[in-house]
């Protein structure tokens, strides 16, 4: 049965929007909306709703689209302001309108369909408005209390970011979104300016924690703050005044919740999920999920299924949004590693730094912008980003397309084979600049699986030549890169689709590790903590490894110390318990990994390159962080490492990794721009357009694929003919040159319409 009467708890726009569609769909509806305030107040100042969620308005309600529609400021530009150049980037499209008048024209309606409306009343408990109402809607903000109050059922994780800002207005409107940095003797600050009227902008002026206290403005009040923020970005304001509506400071806080509904009340808007005001999404998500609530009502056939609908429906679209925001929330908090990029590199990674707008996107939107970027970098016309070399020591990279590695477990005693062949030489003849094999390991009790390749026989060394030779013989220009690694607590386990991480039914080998802790307690095999002697002849497992690899006509090296293995199983404090030299703080846990790498380099020849892959986060409390990861990283790069191959995780069972498109390459950019050291960016990267938009930033110098080259072999020469590129940096073999141009599809014998009368 449909819910007859409604409780809305908050009158900001989303409450106030759901009550007025949940009246229309149902008039015989009883809705009470609960606001503290007076019906003035408003705590912003500009509201920005994108195009979707305006066609979603006038599809559910034309008359508050039609009211909107009046009270909108729309442009189309964005400049970028930093150590006086003002860069513009056209072709976005917002529309914004002022908080108040948007608050204005929801309480219109709801007067006008009869929704009841009270103005400074605290609602009551929402567990006693459950008891009197079929549906009490939570839309009581980011500092709910109705969250707080049933935060058994809801599960709330509420995190505070690192950056200070405060919401002001100028009284005159930016002809364009206007980011504009000031770097000061405290540190870098920025400002977000955009109109919200034809005689006012939204100011938000934002810094890191520890700028905002350098610049005292911990002892400011409220007006002195005012003050001092239209000096800072006087010229941005012509000199103008900011003006405040009980601004204060404050940090974001971003807000998940495990569950958005507990019995018949459910959560909307900010109570549910915040996202960083630096993707304009906050009032968005909460009017698209008034829209998607209502549809639910009454689509569903009583309200536990409606409830569960809309959560269903919304969840994905908000993780997305989250995803998103913390990108560009976190590209805002790491300013400072920015600021030196070239003018027009600075504008386009500001651009990129959700994620949301892509290489490929903004050329649509400003073609001439992105030429002049790439230009500036020294790309060739024509040229897109990932079709530029790269030099790592002797080595020089066609393009900057790696095949990562992957696990086949596909050996026979550690000797590679015929599907290895086939596989490692198949990407090569698709046009990657660096194809990788899978880790191999260096002993047979360093192997992960039975199936898993070695290299610590000579006949692994003859095995692999056959394949190096088939790739620098048919596929010229492409390099063939060699991971080694030791397999440590994760060793003697299935093939991976026969129960990954699972050890053994029978014939276990003993395991080996920095400390005794099986990877799965309870099922996995307790290693045994090496010993003097041990880790030695681990060393000089690696060293032989080497060298035969040297031998077999690797181009390039890469030193496994990621993923919990053995090298990854000393440097993260979950896995290393050890309280002599090699355990302990930080620098002590590198102390092994080091050795490995050094005793390496040592026998790998001078020309050729030497790369480190790591895990930049375990994912899990206590454990390995991005802070340490740079630290990692510093240390290996001063030990001579080219260049470091960034992943994240896999080091203990319990991580809850932050899954997206991309989502390990912000770890891959904080290092790269903190150390201004070459990295390997790899994570969920699967597409060209994000190549282009992470090379052109300056985020990553290679990217990595797994899965793109598992589903296309060609992966790389198809993204050349995708974009009509046909430079050396995309050969094609001669016996596939009649298929680099894209097959026709469908009918072209077609008439085409030559007239058209009315």
């Amino acid at each position: 049965m449909a819910p007859l009467r409604v409780a809305v708890i908050g009158g900001g726009p989303g409450g106030l929007y759901a009550a007025a569609l949940l009246k229309r769909l149902d008039p015989a509806r009883e809705i009470t909306v609960w606001e503290r305030n007076a019906p003035d107040d408003t705590f912003g100042f500009g509201v920005v709703l994108s195009d979707e969620t305006l066609g979603g308005i006038e599809h559910a309600d034309p008359a508050v689209h039609r009211a909107l529609q009046v009270e909108f400021v729309r442009w189309d530009a964005i400049d970028v302001v930093h150590r006086g150049r003002r860069l513009t980037s056209g072709g976005h499209g917002f529309a914004a309108l002022g908080r108040r008048r948007l608050l204005a024209v929801l309480h219109e309606r709801c007067r006008a369909l009869d929704v009841e409306l009270r103005f400074r009343a605290e609602a009551p408990p929402a567990a006693e408005l459950a008891a009197a109402y079929d549906l009490v809607v939570a839309a009581d903000g980011v500092h709910s209390a109705t969250r707080e109050a049933h935060r058994a059922a809801f599960r709330p994780q509420v995190t505070s970011h690192r950056c200070r800002y405060i919401w002001l207005a100028a009284d005159f409107a930016f002809d364009a979104f206007r980011f504009e940095i000031a770097e000061t003797g405290h540190g870098a600050m920025q400002l977000h300016g955009y109109p919200f009227a034809a005689d006012a902008s939204t100011v938000i002026v934002e810094m890191r924690e520890e700028v905002w206290r350098a610049a005292g403005f911990d002892r400011l009040d409220p007006y002195e703050s005012t003050e001092r923020c239209a000096k800072i970005f006087a010229e941005a304001l012509g000199g103008r005044p900011l003006r405040g509506n009980n601004s204060l400071w404050t940090t974001f806080r971003t807000v998940v919740n495990d569950r958005w509904s507990h019995g018949n009340t459910v959560l909307l808007g900010d109570a549910a999920h915040t996202a960083h005001f630096s993707i304009g999404s906050g009032t968005k998500l909460a009017v698209e999920d008034a829209l998607a609530l209502a549809a639910a009502l009454r689509e569903q056939p009583d309200l536990p299924a409606a409830l569960t609908a809309y959560e269903t429906e919304r969840r994905p679209v908000v993780a997305s949004v989250q995803r998103a925001a913390r990108a560009s929330l976190t590209w805002f908090e790491e300013l400072g590693t920015y600021l030196d990029q070239p003018p027009r590199q600075f504008a386009f990674n500001l651009l990129t730094r959700s994620r949301r707008i892509t290489h490929d996107n903004l050329r649509l939107r400003d073609p001439a912008f992105v030429t002049a970027v790439e230009r500036e970098a020294g790309r060739e016309d024509g040229t897109p980003p990932m079709f530029t070399p790269f030099r790592l020591r002797g080595l020089t990279l066609l393009n900057r397309v790696v095949v990562s590695p992957m696990d086949l477990y596909s050996a026979e005693d550690g000797t590679p084979g015929d599907f290895h062949l086939v596989h490692l030489g198949a990407r090569a003849l698709g046009g990657a600049g660096l194809v990788m094999t899978e880790m191999v390991c260096v002993s047979p009790e360093g192997r992960i699986t039975p199936g898993c390749t070695g290299l610590y026989a000579p006949e692994h060394e003859g095995a692999w030549r056959r394949i190096t030779e088939f790739v620098h013989t048919s596929s010229p220009g492409t390099a063939i890169g060699v991971q080694l690694g030791h397999s440590g607590r994760k060793g003697s386990t299935r093939l991976m689709w026969e129960g990954i991480d699972q050890p053994l039914p029978y014939g276990n080998w003993p395991v080996s590790a920095a400390s005794p802790l099986p990877y799965h307690p309870g099922a996995s095999q307790v290693p045994h903590a090496l010993d003097a002697a041990g880790l030695a002849e681990i060393r000089r497992q690696f060293t032989a490894a080497a060298r035969r690899a040297a031998h077999a006509g690797f181009d390039l090296l890469e030193l496994h110390c990621a993923h919990g293995y053995l090298l990854s199983g000393f440097l993260s404090p979950l896995t290393n318990h050890r309280t002599d030299a090699y355990g302990g703080e930080l620098d002590a846990r590198l102390r092994y990994p080091l050795e490995v790498f050094d005793a390496v380099r040592s026998v790998w020849p001078d020309d050729r390159p030497m790369t480190v892959r790591i895990s930049a986060t375990d994912w899990a409390e206590g454990g390995t962080e991005v802070a340490d990861a740079v630290a990692i990283a510093r240390a290996f790069t001063a030990h001579g490492a080219d260049a470091i191959d960034v992943s994240t995780g896999q080091v203990v069972p319990d991580e809850r990794p932050d899954y997206g498109r991309s989502y390990q390459t912000p770890y891959a950019d904080r290092i790269r721009n903190t150390l201004g050291v070459p990295v390997i960016a790899v994570g969920a990267i699967s597409s060209w357009d994000d190549v282009n938009s992470l090379i052109l930033a300056g985020r990553a110098d290679l990217c990595a694929l797994a899965r793109p080259h598992l589903y296309d072999p060609h992966w790389t020469l198809h993204a050349a003919a995708d974009q009509n590129y046909q430079g050396p940096a995309a050969l094609w073999p001669p016996p596939y040159r009649a298929g680099s141009r894209r097959p026709p599809t469908g009918r072209a014998d077609a008439t085409r319409p030559r007239l058209t009368l009315n």
